[in-house]
């Protein structure tokens, strides 16, 4: 599921060159007028948008507005669960790997704190969507700075990890791997649910957990909705815990003390 190719398509021929480009780097195939596909991604003046054939509406990512602007001005700062987690305090921003990069809006409040953060996703259609969001983050005014902080690699986790070198190991990090279908499908979100029909279930979040631990300087973060089980039973350090979900951290070793590792 993870490699599925959906068409990218250009509403209007004014985006027909956007939609080639988005094609062209991540894979994808451009849709023609013969095609039905179940799901589509089509480029207007919006941006890119997911969208699945004979439901309205589509899953849209935005760092300009919703919920990430939202977050990023009313989130609570470094003593939010997620910023705690990750060991942000005044002084220090570590740099921080998100493997599991999904809709990137965790990424994002990390970076809107001053953390340098590295982007993985291996799904074509997810990463052309991050991609799409970060540029239109970088060419607006107000987030261009935090989305500067902000690369993104389309590539699988577990590589990039195994062909990482021991001097470029990230000081942190993060995974947020799909969580456990919920039996009230209805509460899910339309995005998820959605993803979860593109990607399905993180079925190598163990390994990718262990080679996290082997390969992060200080701490490997793990989100994980409250009351679920520990990814691969492997029992953290310690529990951070936020409304809704919990935040499972592997300590590997402490973070200098009186050593300023500020990412901005």
């Amino acid at each position: 599921m993870i490699g599925i190719k959906v068409p990218v398509a250009a509403e209007g021929t004014g985006w027909r060159s956007r939609a080639q480009e988005l094609a062209s780097r991540f894979g994808l195939p451009c849709a023609n007028e013969t095609e039905n596909p179940d799901y589509l991604l089509t480029v207007n003046a919006q941006g890119l948008v997911l969208k699945q054939l004979g439901y309205r509406g589509g899953v849209y990512l935005d760092f300009v507005r919703g919920c990430s602007g939202y977050r990023t001005r009313r989130g609570g700062g470094r003593q939010q669960p997620l910023a705690r987690a990750v060991g942000l305090r005044q002084g220090r921003s570590p740099e921080v790997l998100d493997v599991t990069a999904g809709l990137g809006r965790d990424a994002f409040v990390l970076a809107s704190l001053g953390c340098q953060v590295v982007l993985l996703e291996r799904s074509p259609v997810i990463a052309a969507l991050l991609f799409d969001a970060l540029e239109r983050a970088l060419a607006d005014g107000p987030t261009w700075a935090v989305a500067a902080r902000m690369r993104l690699h389309h590539i699988d986790a577990l590589h990039y990890l195994d062909t990482l070198r021991p001097e470029s190991s990230p000081e942190v990090i993060y995974l947020d791997p799909m969580y456990p279908q919920r039996r009230k499908s209805a509460l899910v979100k339309k995005e998820m649910r959605l993803f979860r029909l593109l990607v399905g279930e993180d079925q190598d979040a163990p390994q990718l957990l262990a080679a996290a631990r082997e390969t992060a300087r200080y701490r490997s973060v793990v989100k994980r909705p409250k009351g679920a089980e520990w990814i691969g039973g492997q029992k953290p350090s310690m529990e951070i815990h936020g409304p809704g979900t919990r935040y499972d951290v592997y300590v590997r070793r402490a973070f200098p003390r009186n050593v300023e590792t500020d990412g901005c």
